[in-house]
């Protein structure tokens, strides 16, 4: 008998939050469900058919047309191996962007890889500047591989991802893109822009079940991984094998899927088509200038300028006569509000509020707004009560959603 096993521990139930840091989203009630239904064989023909279905799905929100277009089981850092393990070679030199905390996770992926990172280095909160990836690939023009974060999360900042892919085709080289926290919510358009390996993840815009990565990749890196000269490091995530369970012809085994948790990222996409991509960006840029009205009126001030944030994260710098962790705690604690704190550098020094997927809703926003304005007049900042409230709701009023019509592939 294990005597550290305490005779109190029983059935886990966690309390209801609203999320509103960087993730992971609420999940709507019908992905949920999703997830309670029968739990069936892998290769069942049922369930290989709800394969080819989300594809289908992935491709549309992707915008893409490729084949080779999935979700790997295992979160967007699975995603992020995926794409370096079966890349990168020993030796190939690859130009890596680093912005902001998930940038460098791209160099480590490269040194565990055998490859050179050649790093272009931009101050966190800025987006990566194409000039200085140009200027990379002249001097390096052996490089394979652009590696960069579209939205990095940890600062709430966008690249131009569309500049930065035709900066690395210009030079003969792929890209491997990072859309974790942009997809679903700010246009990833993934052949218009031809990116080559893009992954992302279940639970940030896409408001489903953390631990699943959607990829997509173009023929040229399917031709890559079937010409390489050395294995591919993971079996795991090998291409050449999993090509077998998720491509169009034929359905070998390679690993047990997480059959419920695909239910419930099916369900997430099904309600992303029926909201439809335009509706969804413009939820979450409405959302946003809300919140933003709203911080602003409580005296906060944004890290990224306004030209390059992300509407789905906020940074938004620390009041400097506020304990920034107990600001946090009693969000949590009292209001059951959820946001994120500063990461490397930035440690200390922001609060990240993150507005994804079905978390960006106006009742969110407005609590999150309402319980601010308490706290900071509890803790004593200088605020007038009720202005961060009324700016949101003017902001609101102000900005309507009218989205655009958007081509559909699947």
């Amino acid at each position: 008998m294990n005597s550290t096993l305490g005779a109190d521990i029983g059935s886990f139930y966690p309390p209801q939050r609203t999320l509103m840091g960087p993730g992971p989203s609420e999940i709507h009630p019908r992905v949920f469900s999703a997830m309670g239904r029968p739990t069936i064989g892998y290769l069942d023909p049922v369930f290989v058919n709800m394969m080819d279905e989300l594809k289908a799905l992935l491709r549309y929100a992707f915008q893409t047309e490729n084949a080779l277009t999935f979700p790997v089981s295992g979160p967007g850092s699975v995603g992020m191996e995926i794409c370096f393990v079966n890349m990168v070679s020993p030796g190939d030199k690859v130009i890596v962007c680093r912005n902001g905390v998930f940038g460098g996770r791209m160099i480590e992926n490269v040194e565990r890889c055998g490859g050179i990172p050649i790093v272009v280095e931009d101050s966190m909160g800025m987006p990566v500047d194409p000039d200085k990836v140009d200027d990379a690939f002249r001097k390096n023009r052996d490089a394979k591989i652009l590696a960069f974060v579209h939205a990095e999360t940890s600062t709430g900042v966008a690249s131009d991802a569309k500049t930065l892919a035709e900066i690395a085709h210009k030079y003969g080289a792929l890209t491997i893109v990072d859309t974790v926290t942009s997809l679903a919510g700010i246009p990833v358009r993934v052949d218009e822009w031809g990116l080559d390996a893009v992954y992302s993840g279940s639970q940030k815009c896409l408001s489903c079940t953390p631990g699943l990565s959607p990829v997509t990749f173009s023929d040229r890196v399917v031709e890559l991984v079937k010409s390489r000269k050395s294995p591919v490091q993971s079996w795991f995530m090998d291409l050449n094998l999993l090509l077998g369970y998720w491509g169009d012809t034929t359905r070998t085994y390679h690993h047990t899927a997480p059959t419920n948790a695909l239910y419930s990222l099916h369900e997430a996409l099904v309600m992303l088509r029926e909201e439809g991509l335009p509706a969804s960006w413009a939820r979450h840029e409405r959302n946003h200038k809300a919140l933003k009205a709203g911080l602003e009126a409580l005296g906060l001030k944004f890290l990224v300028e306004e030209q390059y944030r992300l509407p789905q994260m906020n940074a938004v710098r620390v009041m400097p006569e506020l304990d920034e962790k107990e600001v946090r705690r009693r969000l949590l604690e009292e209001f059951n509000i959820e946001i994120g704190a500063g990461l490397g550098t930035l440690t200390g020094k922001i609060w990240r509020f993150g507005i994804m997927g079905y978390s960006c809703k106006m009742e969110n926003v407005m609590l999150c707004l309402c319980a601010l304005e308490s706290l900071f007049d509890d803790m004593g900042a200088k605020i007038e009560i009720g202005m961060a409230e009324a700016a949101a709701y003017h902001a609101y009023a102000a900005h309507p959603s009218r989205p655009r019509n958007v081509r559909a592939v699947a």
